[in-house]
């Protein structure tokens, strides 16, 4: 049935959370209300990308794009727009935008964007299969099950260049083909969507929007190494991704696209969902299969990898969500079409987290080979509030900080290794003048220290080492042999210890003493934080000829710090403050000062 028109309203977590469900239900009432609901579909997608300017509310046909939504203003767009045809400019991300140009393409944030993982989400309503159907969804399948044999579908993977998302970079069709040549009667699939990097939100994203994707892929690989069974390994904290995973998965079977004679093909495949309980350790491949074993999840020696001894002793083929989402179109379109996509080692497109101090937070994927500054500035509308771009760091807490003289490094596995980074899974959060390097550093030693399993003493020592050095730099107590035992511990962690939790966990630190030796030497020598960050290396003071005497700075201390009379200079009394900052963020006229 075609209608006149189509509204889309994101549906993920994020929007969710700003009660785009209200605004969805809203908007499905009011189109009854005006006799609309054989005229016009509203329907609930995934997530859009531009997470900033959610709740995000696009009409079709005339891909009008609305912005900060909120469910009052359901009634509005359906009388003004819909009934109507004219665009309610104020909820317009440019506000001064006219119909011709109130289109996604015409948004700064989408035109450097080229999506293939991202393909669905923010298009179709991810709880309806005929909708993935409608967009190509399930071609790829057929194709896999009826013109191609196995070696074809691996060959066909070697031909695309595709490499593990996950942060690895290994050779997807070369982890296949090891377990393809594997000789075992059972073997196992599994999709890694055991995301835990702060800032992170790449595949949980994906799956919200597009689980089909991921299920299409897992069982074309079922049939390239042999594999009858699938599991979905993702943390219990992501509960749309898990409710829309199963949704996909029960109407998957009932096409016969899942499970027993898949199409009629004699091949059978299927997938069950396994619960994690959050551990990050769990997204080292090892350990993600000892937790789906029923056992604690803690990394296990390699070689044998478990491409050839996987689950259950059982070769399998492990893969994160990006990665799976990537193969329906590498099998549909071919692999020299994604092959002539990114640069020479590095081939399709990266799916980023934008997050921190940028303008425009989102989901964002670019093809291989865009240069930070184009992600930075051109994509994220650049450093929010005016402020100076200092730093960002990419692959999360085993990644490292790329500073401003690097920003026109491409994105790319090579080329973030050669700086001191990487890739790692997607997450990049961007920092600026007000950032302690020193104290991002401690953030994510603090976080991989709590989150390693203690099973190896380079790891649980060496991390729980770092931390007390940063934290001894970070109060005023460091010394410059410090600096020296960071790089020492940094270096056996990074030699001895068994999974890449431990190797990479050093860093984030070894990198900012690269890039930001003068201010480790602020803290350390000048006993001073530069960026006013840490609380014991601070003094606040009022600047007399800025105060006005209007009291607000005293009235908001919660230690009564502040004194002073109403209209006449104040004063505050540094034994008594406790370097919470309320009082700068109190006063309008900058009187307050950091030292």
């Amino acid at each position: 049935m075609a209608f006149r028109n189509y509204i889309l309203v994101c549906g993920g977590t994020a929007c969710e959370s700003s009660r785009s469900d209200q605004i969805y239900q809203n908007l499905v009432e009011e189109c009854k209300a005006q006799g609309l609901a054989e005229e016009v579909q509203v329907v609930k997608t995934g997530c859009f990308g531009f997470c900033e300017q959610g709740p995000i509310v696009k009409i079709l046909p005339e891909d009008s794009f609305y912005v900060k939504v909120k469910p009052e203003d359901a009634k509005e767009i359906v009388a003004e727009h819909i009934v109507k045809g004219r665009v309610v400019t104020r909820l317009l991300y440019n506000k001064e935008a006219s119909q011709k140009h109130a289109k996604v393409e015409d948004i700064q944030f989408y035109q450097k964007q080229f999506r293939i993982v991202l393909r669905n989400c923010g298009f179709i309503d991810p709880e309806n299969i005929d909708e993935y159907i409608a967009r190509e969804g399930y071609a790829a399948l057929e194709k896999a099950l009826f013109e191609m044999t196995s070696d074809d579908i691996i060959d066909e993977l070697k031909t695309s260049g595709l490499r593990g998302r996950g942060g690895a970079g290994f050779p997807t069709w070369m982890k296949w083909n090891f377990s393809k040549q594997a000789e075992n009667e059972v073997k196992y699939v599994v999709c890694n969507a055991d995301e835990g990097d702060p800032g992170a939100y790449m595949d949980r994203s994906t799956l919200e929007g597009d689980p089909h994707s991921v299920l299409e892929a897992m069982t074309i690989c079922g049939k390239a190494i042999g594999a009858k069974q699938g599991f979905i390994y993702i943390r219990a904290e992501y509960p749309l991704a898990i409710h829309r995973l199963e949704v996909a998965m029960k109407q998957s079977r009932e096409y016969g696209l899942l499970g027993e004679n898949i199409l009629g093909s004699g091949f059978d495949f299927d997938i069950e969902i396994r619960l994690g309980a959050g551990a990050f350790v769990c997204g080292e491949e090892t350990a993600l299969l000892q937790s789906i074993e029923g056992h604690r999840g803690m990394p296990q020696p390699r070689p044998p990898f478990p491409a050839v001894k996987g689950l259950w002793g059982k070769p399998t083929v492990i893969n994160n969500v990006e990665t799976w989402a990537n193969i329906p179109v590498i099998i549909t379109k071919g692999g020299n079409w994604f092959n002539k996509i990114g640069t020479a080692d590095s081939k399709g497109t990266k799916v980023f987290a934008l997050t921190g101090k940028i303008s425009n937070s989102g989901l964002v994927e670019v093809p291989m080979g865009t240069t930070l500054r184009e992600i930075v500035f051109d994509i994220g509308g650049g450093i929010a509030h005016g402020k100076k771009f200092k730093a960002v760091q990419t692959g999360g807490p085993s990644g490292g900080v790329i500073t401003e003289a690097n920003l026109d490094t491409p994105i790319d596995f090579g080329s973030l290794v050669r700086i001191g980074s990487m890739m790692g899974s997607g997450g990049m959060i961007v920092m600026d003048e007000d950032d302690c390097i020193v104290d991002v550093a401690k953030f994510y030693l603090n976080f991989t220290v709590d989150e390693s399993c203690g099973k190896c003493a380079p790891c649980r020592i060496g991390g729980r080492s770092l931390c007390n050095i940063l934290e001894k730099i970070t109060a005023g107590n460091g010394t410059l042999q410090d600096l020296e035992t960071l790089k020492t511990i940094g270096a056996a962690m990074k030699k001895g210890s068994l999974c890449a939790l431990g190797q990479t966990a050093p860093n984030p630190v070894l990198s900012s003493m690269k890039f930001f030796p003068e201010e480790y030497m602020a803290h350390i020598i000048d006993k001073k934080c530069p960026s006013g960050t840490c609380k014991k290396l601070v003094t606040y003071s009022i600047n007399p000829e800025k105060c006005i005497g209007c009291t607000a700075c005293a009235r908001k201390c919660p230690v009564g710090a502040i004194t002073g009379e109403r209209k006449q200079v104040h004063s505050i009394n540094s034994s008594i403050c406790i370097k919470c900052g309320v009082c700068k963020e109190t006063c309008k006229f900058g009187a307050v000062e950091v030292h």
